[in-house]
């Protein structure tokens, strides 16, 4: 458990952003970040922020992906969601895929010697590891 005494919890109020969602209630929404000083009013000196969020379905449930829209308006994020929202998820896949990739090349079968040890006479699958089992 995280030590809650030693974490930051602590806000920037100079980063601070306004924060309004938008949906077309089908594909995803649309969050605008509006930046704010510390007093509430509108920010001019930093840029508005738009960030997209959808779900890809897959065989454990949904996934959900964020993204960043590069727009000067709602309008543009809009027309901009679904260009963002394919790079977002194909990004994702090539990432899980990797993953996949990863979590298959470490599965040790049983006589690789690969069982941390297990193997040899007496142990486990018959590898070379040093720890004998009786």
């Amino acid at each position: 458990m995280a030590d809650i005494d030693s974490a930051d919890l602590s806000m920037d109020p100079a980063a601070l952003y306004r924060e309004e969602i938008f949906t077309d209630r089908s594909v995803g929404t649309i969050q605008k970040l509006t930046p704010v000083t510390g007093d509430g009013e509108i920010d001019a000196a930093r840029d508005t922020l738009y960030v997209g969020q959808t779900q890809l379905m897959t065989p454990m449930g949904a996934l959900p992906v964020s993204f960043e829209i590069e727009a000067d308006s709602l309008e543009e994020a809009a027309r901009g969601f679904a260009e963002h929202a394919k790079d977002a998820v194909q990004d994702t896949m090539d990432r899980l895929n990797d993953l996949r990739r990863e979590a298959a090349s470490s599965i040790v079968t049983p006589g690789q010697g690969g069982m941390g040890g297990l193997g040899g006479a007496g142990g486990l699958g018959g590898g070379t590891g040093n720890i004998r089992i009786p």
